[in-house]
């Protein structure tokens, strides 16, 4: 029996029911309480009681049947007052068994914190060293690209001068011989002709800026790095707030994004290696979440602000320029 609402009648001990009602319990729960402990004990149903204490449909007396042949051969001489005391030494009991239950839970929850704390540190750490990794490869990647372009400008320096000795009939000898670090002529079949390697993104991204300051490196400088500047704007809101929709949709025909970056293709075609796509007949470049990649973002945000940086960025490239 689950609750107060049958109409059947219960069998109780008699006896045990009216020590109960000594020890103050209403006589409804302690016939429920004797129903429900199979009438074995008064220890039993004050357990009962007090784990049920909280269910109102005990408070509605049942139909009760005093069964002799469950009575208790040996009826209790306890005094009402001795009756309590044992009610209250029950309770301590139930109330110290609880306690103990619930220490126990809460070493183990406890346990849990900390090992699901260790996860996440873990967890945190390996991200870091790999984003670490990653800067460092980046960075090198730049010097190395720095490196290479002021050498080249060296080299259209130093043939700048002789030239201008040819057209003076001056001698060349010797400011050839003081080439402090002569470079042999790029053999342009030879750089056609190299074996193809599988490009990573950042690679794909970094040659994409290369193109876009190689295409237009009659502008104005200030203008190229303007598109690096808004570029960058871009790739770090959605990096730093990617739940936000109006970080993930540029609309092509706003004036500023027009003006900035659409209209130049490789601006456009470093959003969609950044992972945004435009859907056909939609005026709106979208990043969805589902194609959005933090570390991806991250690149691309340090490319661009490296390209920002460095005066000789993509200028002295040798590949060919893109149609």
């Amino acid at each position: 029996m689950s609750d107060g609402t049958e109409n059947a009648a219960i069998e109780v001990n008699h006896g045990l029911l009216k020590e109960l009602e000594d020890m103050g319990f209403s006589m409804a729960r302690a016939a429920w309480a004797l129903h429900h402990s199979g009438n074995s004990s008064l220890e039993a149903a004050v357990n009962w009681i007090i784990d049920h204490e909280n269910e109102s449909q005990f408070e509605n007396m049942p139909l009760v049947e005093f069964n002799i042949e469950i009575e208790s051969p040996n009826p209790s001489d306890d005094t009402a007052e001795t009756s309590h005391a044992r009610a209250k030494e029950l309770s301590e009991q139930a109330r110290k068994l609880r306690e103990e239950q619930e220490t126990k839970r809460e070493r183990e929850r406890e346990k849990e914190r900390i090992r699901a704390g260790k996860e996440l540190m873990e967890t945190k750490r390996i991200a870091e060293e790999n984003e670490r990794k990653r800067n460092i490869a980046l960075r090198k990647a730049e010097k190395d690209e720095e490196k290479k372009a002021r050498e080249k400008i060296m080299l259209k320096v130093n043939a700048d001068k002789l030239e201008r000795k040819r057209r003076l009939g001056l001698p060349t000898e010797t400011e050839s011989a003081s080439t402090s670090n002569p470079v042999s002529p790029l053999d342009p079949k030879r750089i056609v002709m190299s074996s193809p390697s599988v490009v990573s993104k950042a690679e794909e991204m970094r040659e994409c800026l290369r193109s876009l300051r190689r295409n237009h490196k009659d502008e104005d400088p200030r203008i190229t790095r303007r598109v690096f500047e808004t570029l960058l704007t871009i790739v770090r809101n959605v990096a730093k707030k990617p739940d936000e929709e109006r970080y993930r949709r540029i609309r092509l025909k706003n004036r500023l994004f027009h003006e900035r970056v659409g209209r130049y293709k490789e601006g456009i075609e470093f959003m969609e290696l950044c992972g945004f796509k435009r859907v056909e007949g939609s005026e709106f470049l979208s990043l969805s979440k589902r194609d959005s990649d933090i570390n991806r973002l991250r690149d691309a945000a340090f490319l661009l602000n490296s390209a920002s940086a460095n005066p000789f960025f993509g200028l002295l490239s040798t590949e060919a320029e893109r149609p």
